[in-house]
């Protein structure tokens, strides 16, 4: 049986531009980040599952439901479809108000170990791709390497890139 590997992705920031300061509570306001889109490609056709790891307390403060969630999701699923012909393969969403302390929500690895379990993968053949220093806290803590985008110290991360144009060449190892 061949190893199960996945490449976990941050949504906001990530797969799409961040609202800053707001939540995304509509399909309207989701704006792909074309330049995920090699990444995505590269890693489908090297055998990656493709789970996305979001917070997304905006739920949990009454913005926005889990149903206007799910639709984001889907519509996210149609974006990335109509450009490179597949979308994600799972999302897993943490709807809890950060003083919550929910385990799922990060800086804790609760939604990675929950994919790592539900989908069998091989957290040492994985990595996660996030633009925030509780996305690379998150897959540390779940043993799976970790890209980070921004200007973040180059020990914040396994890999720290300054843009989302960077991480196809660390997954791949060609420089960037």
């Amino acid at each position: 049986m061949s190893v199960r590997r996945a490449l976990f992705l941050d949504r906001d920031g990530v797969i799409n531009h961040r609202i800053i300061g707001g939540y995304i509570t509509t399909p309207s306001e989701f704006h792909l980040d074309e330049g995920i889109l090699p990444t995505l490609r590269y890693a489908k056709d090297a055998g990656y599952l493709l789970v996305v790891i979001t917070n997304q307390q905006g739920v949990g403060k009454g913005l926005m439901t889990s149903e206007d969630l799910d639709a984001v999701h889907a519509h996210m699923n149609q974006v990335l479809t109509s450009h490179i012909g597949f979308g994600v393969d799972r999302v897993y969403s943490c709807m809890s108000l950060a003083s919550m302390n929910d385990p799922r929500r990060k800086p804790s690895p609760g939604m990675l170990l929950e994919a790592i379990d539900d989908l069998g993968i091989d957290p040492s053949e994985s990595w996660f791709v996030g633009d925030s220093i509780t996305d690379a806290q998150a897959g540390r803590a779940a043993a799976v390497r970790t890209i980070l985008i921004g200007d973040y110290p180059k020990d914040a991360a396994e890999v720290v890139v300054p843009d989302v144009y960077g991480v196809l060449g660390a997954l791949s190892g060609e420089p960037a």
